[in-house]
């Protein structure tokens, strides 16, 4: 008995016994294989040849999207009283520091970012675990801990992004959504692909990229050939 539904299997069709596919190929199928009345999520997935367990081989970072990700983030700030009015007009959800804090320690995590000034991060310490287990600590590496509030705050807005090998050295991010189209789908991928390949860590000697994988939320998974992503 088939795992998936006739959707799936419809779009999975379409494919053919072709295993890789060229970007605009790809860009191509990922409109077509969109079957949900919703407007699916396109995502791509990266096997990097790295050695997650060492320091110089991680790959972790921010870019903005051209055309941004399609997705409302949620963005709160942890940041001194003086601070929070500038925080609010840039666009969070919820701006404070001892208040915010406890709110989260008693549970709230309804958000998608944290941004918080450089002041507040010993206060921080408290919620550290609790963020940090969901990926949402902020990190100077990613842009997050900032007195740039308005600026740091107004790009994660638009759809700025931070990529990060997980423990098996690869990736995962949103890059937009099938009611872009096919132009910006590949504008935003292109953009994508180029940074994770100007970001290959010193330490990696051997392949970088071994694999590219697009799909939408809920289509089959779409086999990019490497060589030609590379080429962006």
């Amino acid at each position: 008995m088939s795992k998936h539904g006739k959707n799936y299997r419809a779009s999975k069709e379409l494919l053919g016994d072709k295993e890789f596919f060229t970007l605009d190929e790809a860009m191509s199928l990922l409109v077509k294989t969109s079957k949900t009345k919703f407007d699916e999520s396109c995502e791509v997935h990266m096997k990097l040849g790295i050695d997650p367990k060492q320091a110089d081989q991680l790959v972790r970072g921010t870019l903005s999207m051209p055309h941004g990700t399609g997705k409302t983030v949620k963005v709160i700030a942890i940041v001194p009283d003086e601070k929070v009015k500038e925080a609010k007009a840039a666009g969070v959800i919820e701006a404070g520091n001892a208040d915010l804090i406890e709110k989260i320690n008693g549970g709230w995590l309804d958000f998608d970012v944290v941004v918080a000034t450089p002041s507040m991060m010993k206060d921080i310490g408290k919620i550290a675990k609790t963020l940090g287990q969901k990926g949402l600590m902020p990190n100077p590496k990613s842009g997050t801990v900032t007195d740039d509030l308005t600026s740091v705050i107004g790009e994660i807005i638009k759809g700025k992004i931070e990529y990060r090998n997980d423990k098996q050295g690869n990736l995962h991010n949103i890059f937009g959504k099938v009611s872009f189209g096919e132009a910006k789908l590949k504008e935003n991928l292109q953009d994508y692909l180029k940074t994770i390949s100007e970001a290959k860590p010193t330490g990696v000697k051997g392949v970088y990229i071994e694999s590219i994988t697009i799909g939408t939320t809920m289509g089959p998974g779409i086999h990019l050939e490497t060589q030609d992503s590379n080429k962006q």
